[in-house]
């Protein structure tokens, strides 16, 4: 596996086979040279599910390859990668005054859609909480995903469950979260999510969306199932480390919500890591990092220190997290991390 192949990338020095020394001689240590993208890419080729690794240092590519097959320009389901994205719509909305700000309550935006006797709770739920999934709504991932996304209108099934926690408390993992942003936006944007995507990011050069699943009321869904190739997840990944800003200088969202966005609000239950507005923080490879994640392992990394932009694809029929898969994808991070640091 990548962890231990990788590992001995790293190390400076390996024992010789001690020929040519007496015997009960100590055997001296035989300098190697260090890891490089190229060394640990080829060790990373153990990875099955991997597709596609993208690295970018300050708007250079330092290295690309697909793996076992695939192909660098192909189009991949980057899964719950796109929570990021939606975020960065809701950072884009506020900067031009369709909302108000994190602090917005939703259940005026959202009145058409409330149940009949909502729990007194929902009013107090923020644009934030969304965000940052403390909602305190009941989870529609993992065993409730199915039954939500067979009902007949999934922001109001959304909105009608039972609470599970209290707005502003602990993590609650949730696509519905996302979903209801997705709708907030259409609202108050007077388009479909997808239409504003393309016209607000239309200026990040190489940056599409391609398929995109809808609710049954044509709502696109926010946190799930928005195909793109690595490339373009890499764009966007630039115009976040870059502070909001493309390559010829056009403000598309403030950093002002980059950095909100990138300030922990809570931690995950399952993995620890930090949170901010649509992602994870964690310390990898000796650095503060930020990251999407999707499903299967589809990985947006931003190491901000070393100027880094970090994408990797895979196969998304298994889940990462639970199989050990998504360390396998942080431990190759620290190897290119550790890589980049000898250029």
């Amino acid at each position: 596996m990548i962890t231990r192949r990788a590992t001995l990338l790293s190390l400076p020095f390996v024992l010789s086979a001690g020929r040519g020394f007496a015997q009960g001689a100590p055997q001296l240590p035989v300098p190697q040279p260090p890891a490089t993208l190229d060394t640990v890419f080829d060790a990373a080729a153990e990875l099955e599910p991997l597709k596609v690794v993208l690295v970018s240092r300050n708007g250079e590519t330092l290295a690309e390859r697909a793996f076992n097959g695939r192909s660098v320009n192909a189009s991949t389901n980057i899964k719950s990668a796109s929570k990021s994205i939606v975020s960065c719509l809701v950072g884009i909305a506020i900067d031009k005054k369709l909302l108000e700000g994190p602090d917005q309550k939703i259940a005026p935006i959202l009145k058409a859609d409330l149940p009949a006797d909502p729990d007194p709770r929902i009013h107090d739920i923020t644009i934030g909480n969304l965000l940052s999934m403390q909602a305190g709504l009941s989870r529609m991932s993992g065993p409730n995903y199915g039954r939500w996304v067979a009902s007949r209108n999934w922001v109001r099934f959304a909105l009608s469950e039972p609470f599970d926690g209290e707005p502003g408390g602990s993590m609650l993992y949730s696509t519905a979260s996302t979903h209801l942003l997705s709708a907030i936006l259409t609202r108050v944007g007077r388009k479909s999510t997808l239409a504003l995507a393309r016209e607000w990011l239309e200026p990040v050069e190489n940056f599409r969306i391609g398929s995109w699943d809808r609710d049954p009321q044509g709502i696109y869904l926010g946190g799930n199932n928005m195909a793109m190739t690595a490339r373009s997840l890499l764009a966007f990944g630039e115009l976040y480390r870059n502070g909001g800003r493309t390559k010829d200088g056009v403000q598309v969202v403030s950093r002002s919500w980059i950095d909100q966005s990138w300030t922990p609000r809570t931690n995950s239950r399952f993995s620890g890591d930090g949170y901010g507005y649509g992602w994870f923080l964690r310390h990898i490879g000796g650095e503060d990092v930020r990251f999407g994640w999707g499903y299967g392992g589809q990985m947006l990394y931003i190491v901000p220190s070393l100027g880094l932009t970090v994408v990797m694809t895979s196969d998304d029929s298994g889940p990462s997290a639970r199989s050990g898969y998504g360390d396998d994808l942080h431990n190759l991070l620290a190897e290119i991390i550790g890589a980049v640091k000898q250029v």
